[in-house]
């Protein structure tokens, strides 16, 4: 019979403390700041990003989005961190969902076009997921992405995150409904 744990983190505690910043190997991830707008705008404006995330922003909607980390972290329903490499800020990863109740998260994750191919993507999943389950206690997490996206499998794949099947027709890209690989990884795996 599987053992029940409560989360390391109990409900109250996360919202009570300042979102942290996570060093992992040759990646900092730290919340992100109202003058991080140019590198959200840049993200959101590349055809690869806006492909697996559907989506552009003007410069307030990326002010607003910004902004909204704060409350989901307080809220404890979610922590996005920018990726910055020798101090540059090169990509966006978040626990876009949290439920420390059940100890589940679920990872999202893009890389500026000059930082891709160099494991930034990588690095930054081992540094969020061994802090999510170090000192939040979540005990699984999810990696989803387009079955057509085989950069976001590599990534999933490489820090660990076993395939565990594909949900059919899951997600709206801007070319039609795509089915999803759902990748996860365990506290004890």
């Amino acid at each position: 019979m599987p053992s029940l744990a409560s989360p390391a983190v109990p409900p109250g505690a996360m919202a009570a403390s300042r979102q942290p910043e996570i060093d992992g190997d040759g990646v900092r991830l730290r919340p992100w700041r109202p003058d991080d707008r140019a590198v959200v705008l840049a993200g959101y404006a590349d055809p690869d990003v806006q492909r697996w995330h559907c989506r552009s922003m003007t410069p307030l909607e990326a002010d607003a989005w910004i902004a909204s980390w704060s409350g989901r972290w307080s809220g404890e329903s979610g922590a996005g961190f920018a990726i910055a490499r020798d101090g540059a800020v090169v990509g966006q990863i978040s626990l876009r969902r949290i439920d420390l109740a059940d100890g589940l998260g679920e990872v999202s994750y893009w890389v500026l076009p000059g930082a891709r191919g160099g494991g930034v993507a990588g690095r930054a999943l081992d540094a969020l997921t061994g802090w999510a389950f170090g000192k939040l206690g979540l005990h699984r997490i999810e990696v989803m992405h387009s079955t057509l996206n085989p950069a976001s499998c590599a990534v999933a794949r490489r820090a660990g995150f076993l395939l565990e099947g594909t949900k059919r027709s899951e997600a709206l890209h801007a070319d039609g409904w795509h089915d999803m690989h759902l990748h996860a990884r365990l506290a004890t795996d």
